[in-house]
């Protein structure tokens, strides 16, 4: 079935993250409360304020992707090559046993190709100025995650690139869900992102929001009283969406349903006016025809940023009551993967309502004044059928989605 509400569901997942390598690693890692966060190991930070980030442990390409790969790809495009492979094979697909333009590929960026792309710009400007066009300079490496899966899998249907920060991973859920409803088969959709690299940690600072702590337990701390800014990280999460008939007639898992989306973007910087996160919120349960005593929990976006979290949690308090829904941040243990992370909590949202546990926030120590029921130092059992992932990106951008539990 198709059409404007025909239920998409999710049929697999493939999944990097600095507390586990593998979707099974990872839900064992933060279901048992386990931190990713520790001093950078990639390059040298001793010369930067903020040394502390979510790295992936373990990860060797050359295990996982043909040697042909490797030369023309970074470390952020293996991984999200990996990530695909992992999310097909849990879906049951086969890739060649599809038309090509039966699938296709819709994936979020923030960092824009990561060192591939910015040793490649590197390089063209060696030469000059006049080898590199404006388009190159803010484009040109943003689709290459999209397009390295599409080329490895001869995907040649519906694809692209939602170009945002920490909401476009939501976005390119959305993109992807637009797509499986006008008609094509299956979108493997998500993102794998990062900046850390010497090129994009001078960008991240430039916000004057990465937090500067030493200590990895006390520098990332979502809705805590002493909040004092967010850590980056790297890694993410792809899925398979398919039409939700469609995956049951093939005999496919379904691990859930992407059942409602809204977006919002806040308004300017000292117009008076409030955020539009508690509409986006609200828009989200309308598409997914919910009400707010439906949401069993919540994956908040926990920016670390005082001013950042309490509007968060005012427009949760907002839609659902004063501590009246559960609501937790495992990206307290990964750091926040720019346009990886949203798509990773809705990961994290569909493997904790199989397991019916809530997976902890951790090292936080909640500011009274949120009034929020947040879970903290171990995980919480409870029977979880729908969940909210919140998201909210630089410059005022909010986007919320509506997880349905699988079979």
């Amino acid at each position: 079935m198709t059409g404007a509400s025909a239920p998409v569901a999710v049929t697999g997942l493939g999944v990097a993250a600095p507390n586990g390598l593998g979707a099974a690693d990872y839900w064992a890692a933060t279901r048992g409360g386990k931190s990713g966060i520790g001093r950078i190991t990639r390059f040298d930070p001793s010369g930067y304020p903020a040394q502390l980030a979510g790295e992936i442990p373990g990860f060797d390409a050359a295990e996982h992707l043909p040697s042909r790969l490797l030369p023309q790809t970074d470390r952020v495009t293996r991984l999200a090559l990996a990530a695909a492979d992992w999310a097909l094979a849990d879906a049951g697909v086969a890739p060649e046993s599809f038309d090509p333009l039966d699938m296709g590929v819709v994936t979020a960026s923030h960092a824009g190709g990561f060192e591939f792309g910015q040793g490649e710009l590197q390089k063209l400007w060696a030469r000059g100025s006049q080898f590199v066009s404006a388009y190159q300079s803010f484009a040109w490496f943003y689709a290459v995650n999209s397009g390295q899966i599409s080329i490895r899998h001869g995907m040649k249907g519906p694809s692209g690139v939602v170009v945002s920060d920490q909401a476009g991973g939501l976005d390119a859920l959305a993109q992807a869900r637009r797509q499986v409803r006008k008609g094509t088969p299956l979108i493997v959709t998500g993102a794998l992102d990062a900046s850390v690299c010497p090129w994009g940690w001078v960008a991240q600072l430039a916000s004057g929001r990465m937090s500067t702590s030493a200590e990895p337990t006390r520098a990332y701390l979502p809705f805590d009283r002493d909040a004092r800014g967010y850590v980056p990280g790297e890694g993410g999460a792809l899925l398979v969406l398919e039409p939700a008939d469609a995956a049951r007639a093939r005999g496919a898992r379904v691990l859930g349903e992407i059942a409602g989306y809204g977006a919002t973007i806040d308004p300017a910087p000292g117009s008076g006016r409030p955020s539009t996160l508690r509409t986006a919120i609200r828009v989200a349960l309308d598409d997914a025809g919910a009400a707010p005593g439906d949401v069993d929990v919540v994956f908040a976006d926990g920016a670390g940023v005082p001013e950042l979290d309490r509007t968060e949690a005012e427009a949760v308090s907002e839609v659902f009551g004063s501590g009246r829904v559960a609501v937790t941040v495992p990206k307290s243990m990964t750091g926040r993967l720019y346009s990886g992370a949203a798509p990773l909590d809705v990961a994290c949202a569909l493997l904790a309502m199989r397991a019916g546990v809530i997976p902890p926030t951790v090292h936080t120590d909640p500011c009274p004044e949120y009034d929020l029921d947040l879970v903290l130092y171990q995980a919480r059992p409870a029977e979880l059928r729908t969940a909210l992932v919140v998201a909210r990106g630089h410059g005022g951008f909010n986007s919320a989605m509506v997880v349905r539990a699988g079979e």
